[in-house]
């Protein structure tokens, strides 16, 4: 018999865990979506490139069909099916955000589909130790993880597709209706894209032509960061001090375009500095009122992801804040706790005093200073 295979490239998440439509993002020379595309086309006759709905259409997507996702995973895979071909035999299914997926893996999981087995998907064994919420260990032999793409027989795939079901993948969809799914081996390589660190991953794998073997030491650089920001207290009662992403209830609130956090201030421009990419107002311009009353932990977030399409990623930031008043030491483990989730990274906070020397010392602001290490690929 012959087999017509179609692929379909999920590309419609908004981005929201990740702060930005990840599958856009840029990686080693091109964007995730297009490494995930091109490694799909050589698979199939035909790829279905799913984006998101109501958005202007991404530039140059080499895919033969584009189809705006829905609301859900499962509905913009729907509205992916429905623009491939009739007399298709194989669909395969692949998120845009496993960019790394190697050649290897789409020939195991078709053969698998030419072999007879209505859903085939790639799987893992589970490394970490896992517990529930609640207390207690799961057996981890018992578990897989798994990845894409997964393949399908399509009539099975359309059947599953019906009935407008909803599932976290459609191997499930599928299984639901009592069909057997067959795994293949998976790779440890083909990260999902879930925050920018996994950029640098997926870029270093690349830079490898897909080979699960890391990196040399030599192939890693380090860069070194400095950042400085300061504000004066504001004259407006209704201002609030935001000091890393923490609401410091009744302190005087400093002045500023944005919110004036200075703490996230300094940690955005030593990342910047240590990629070269020149200081947080040339990015974000006190003269543009799209950054009025901006939350300067969004900005830091912005410049993560900068540094990550450099091919960067923080292996730490040391933060001093240089304050007569408010008390940091009570809240400072909130703001760690803020900053390095946003960096992705730990992010460690101090509080100084200026020992009534000069302008800090007379309560007249606020300032910060931050030294941030980088890591990355090559170069």
């Amino acid at each position: 018999m012959d087999h017509r295979i179609w692929s379909i490239v999920v590309a419609a998440g908004s981005g929201q865990r990740y702060g930005a439509a990840k599958q856009f993002e840029p990686l080693a020379g091109a964007r995730v979506v297009d490494h995930s595309l091109a490694v799909a086309a050589r698979h199939s006759d035909g790829v279905v490139v799913v984006v998101p709905p109501g958005e202007p259409v991404p530039d140059a997507l080499r895919a033969d069909v584009v189809v705006e996702g829905g609301a859900t995973r499962s509905e913009s895979v729907r509205r992916g099916l429905a623009a491939v071909p009739g007399d298709t035999t194989i669909v395969l299914v692949h998120d845009a955000a496993r960019p790394v997926a190697s050649d290897a893996l789409f020939r195991r999981v078709v053969d698998a589909v030419l072999g007879g087995a209505a859903v085939a998907v790639p799987a893992i064994e589970v490394a970490d130790t896992i517990r529930h919420r609640d207390g207690g260990v799961v057996d981890r032999s018992e578990l897989l993880a798994v990845q894409t793409p997964q393949g399908f027989d399509a009539a099975a795939l359309r059947a599953a597709h019906a009935n407008g079901g909803e599932a976290t993948d459609d191997a499930s969809l599928v299984e639901a209706r009592g069909g057997t799914v067959v795994t293949v081996a998976g790779e440890r390589t083909n990260i999902k894209i879930t925050e920018p660190a996994d950029l640098v991953v997926a870029a270093q794998t690349l830079g490898t032509s897909g080979s699960s073997a890391a990196p040399p030491p030599s192939a890693l650089r380090l860069r070194v960061g400095n950042g400085f920001d300061i504000h004066r207290f504001s004259d407006d009662p209704d201002r609030v001090l935001v000091l890393g992403g923490v609401t410091f209830e009744g302190a005087r609130g400093l002045h500023g375009h944005s919110d004036a956090d200075v703490v996230a201030h300094a940690c955005s421009e030593a990342l910047l500095g240590a990629v070269g990419r020149g200081d947080l107002g040339s990015h974000f311009p006190d003269t543009d009122e799209r950054w009025r009353g901006a939350n300067s932990m969004e900005l830091l977030a912005e410049v993560v992801r900068i540094v990550a399409a450099d091919g960067m990623v923080a292996l730490n930031i040391d933060c001093s804040v240089i304050a007569e008043s408010p008390k940091l030491a009570p809240r400072r483990h909130e703001m760690e706790a803020a900053l390095s989730a946003v960096v992705g990274a730990p992010v460690s906070v101090k509080g100084r005093r200026a020992e009534g020397i000069g302008g800090l010392g007379r309560r007249e602001g606020i300032a910060a200073m931050a030294t941030a290490l980088l890591t990355g690929a090559g170069g």
